[in-house]
């Protein structure tokens, strides 16, 4: 039997950063989302998000890429969200995503990060927090691919 413990933090964003993501419905979509994690046979921690974007808190099964996991989920969930009707505005999910890894000792404070959005976002933006988390991973980046 193998063992692992691979921890990633994965944002992304609605296309042009477009709050498309209704208060009233998102926890429909987290647990859409939550059935394609289970079906790539990974573990959900938290799953959270405000208008223009969602984090992702989740083990990743060795069996399948990070790339094709995001994929999957980013494809899925588009799909169901243009399909059943309580997402009228969205018009899909950015191209691009960030992966963050994090190890076991920080595994409570991500969760509490990750369940808290909706407060952390009355103080920072997507755009600031994003760039914050490519910072404090050491994720060289051009910022002109940010905006």
């Amino acid at each position: 039997m193998s063992h692992r413990q691979i921890f990633y933090q994965i944002v992304f964003g609605t296309k042009n950063r477009e709050a498309t993501i209704s208060e009233a419905h998102c926890e429909e979509l987290y647990k859409y989302i939550w059935g394609v994690i289970k079906n790539n046979k990974c573990k959900l921690y938290r799953i959270n998000g405000v208008e223009d974007h969602i984090h992702i808190f989740s083990d990743l099964h060795p069996s399948i890429s990070l790339a094709n996991y995001v994929k999957d989920i980013k494809v899925a969930s588009s799909i169901w969200m243009k399909e059943c009707g309580k997402f009228s505005k969205f018009k899909g999910w950015q191209d691009k995503y960030g992966a963050f890894t994090y190890s076991i000792k920080e595994k409570d404070v991500i969760i509490n990060y990750v369940k808290n959005q909706k407060e952390h976002h009355k103080s920072e933006s997507f755009y600031d927090e994003y760039k914050r988390l490519l910072i404090e991973n050491g994720i060289e980046f051009d910022e002109k691919y940010l905006l």
